[in-house]
């Protein structure tokens, strides 16, 4: 071999040992992605899960199959994504339940921080303090006054022990220091139904579930969680605007995938659903459920993870708040 051409391949084998990553997102995705949805098909969570992938997998030139794994509350999907192989090609819809509130409240069989590989949040919902139309309270300093005034005669109703509609409004009696029995219920359909019937008095939902009761007016919103008003409702301000600082829970969606995933495809990954969730007609079809895009880096919403745990897993602490059966 002359030397010329000698040199030419050791500087191609180098370059190819140099930047593997680059070579791997070169050729990815070359087939399928699976997408794993950690609840039953239908429902807002799945909704995002389909209007997103949809969109995403045109961005990225490959397709996205959608797969609801909805057994042990997220807990099945958790542990197949985490223990899939980490190429790109197994992710997840991971949200303020699986990386966030359960592994807070509940002793579960992944780790919601070192199993996963964050690529990017994807929006989030505020939830809403709302109250029964016969509770003579106009705003929040009024319903605090009111809740005192009353001790042990007002409940309110959750989505289920440990949901964020839960904790949120543990998190509320903590701040104030009123006090109000629990009711879970198996979803928040039901717990809804009782806070219209005055069976409670009030809850924390998420914004897309209360919206139509508090339209009918049948359900009064004191204000939201997060830190700006909804567009859906302009004129109730935010928890933190009345002095309730740092009170911004969210229900929140993201994607993660395996730990581990090559730096370069989660670069990828990133900044395709970014370019999606940029996009007008992307912000219409979520705002059906009352969902704000919400882009983040992959540094950044693997921050939000840590920073959600940790703020749930003090108020379950301080609130003596343990589910493990």
């Amino acid at each position: 071999m002359k030397r010329r051409d000698l040199l030419k391949a050791v500087s191609a084998a180098s370059a190819g040992i140099a930047a593997p990553g680059l070579s791997l997102a070169q050729s990815w995705p070359s087939k399928t992605i699976r997408y794993i949805v950690p609840v039953a098909a239908g429902g807002g969570n799945d909704m995002i899960a389909r209007v997103v992938t949809e969109r995403w997998g045109r961005a990225l030139g490959q397709s996205f199959v959608v797969d609801n794994q909805s057994g042990g509350g997220g807990v099945v999907a958790c542990l197949t994504t985490a223990r899939a192989a980490p190429d790109g090609y197994t992710l997840m819809q991971g949200y303020v339940a699986t990386h966030g509130t359960t592994p807070a409240t509940r002793r579960v069989t992944y780790d919601a921080i070192k199993d996963f590989t964050p690529i990017g949040m994807i929006g989030a919902t505020p939830n809403v303090l709302a109250i029964n139309d016969s509770v003579p309270a106009k705003n929040v300093k009024e319903f605090i006054d009111y809740v005192k005034r009353n001790p042990g005669k007002l409940s309110y109703g959750s989505a289920g022990a440990g949901s964020l509609t839960h904790l949120t409004m543990e998190l509320f009696k903590q701040e104030t220091g009123a006090f109000m029995l629990h009711i879970p219920y198996r979803g928040i359909a039901p717990a809804i139904s009782d806070l219209l019937g005055g069976q409670t008095q009030a809850m924390f939902p998420g914004l897309a579930a209360a919206l139509p009761h508090l339209r009918s007016g049948r359900m009064r919103a004191l204000a939201v969680t997060g830190k700006q008003r909804s567009a859906q409702l302009k004129d109730v301000p935010t928890m933190e605007e009345i002095g309730f600082k740092g009170f911004d829970a969210m229900q929140w969606y993201g994607s993660v995938g395996p730990a581990g995933m090559p730096v370069e495809v989660v670069k990828r990954l990133n900044e395709t659903q970014v370019a999606v969730l940029k996009a007008p007609d992307l912000a219409e079809k979520l705002a059906g459920e009352a969902v704000q895009p919400w882009p983040m880096t992959p540094e950044q919403f693997g921050q939000y993870i840590r920073a959600d745990i940790a703020r749930w897993t003090a108020l379950a602490k301080a609130r003596n708040i343990k589910l493990d059966e």
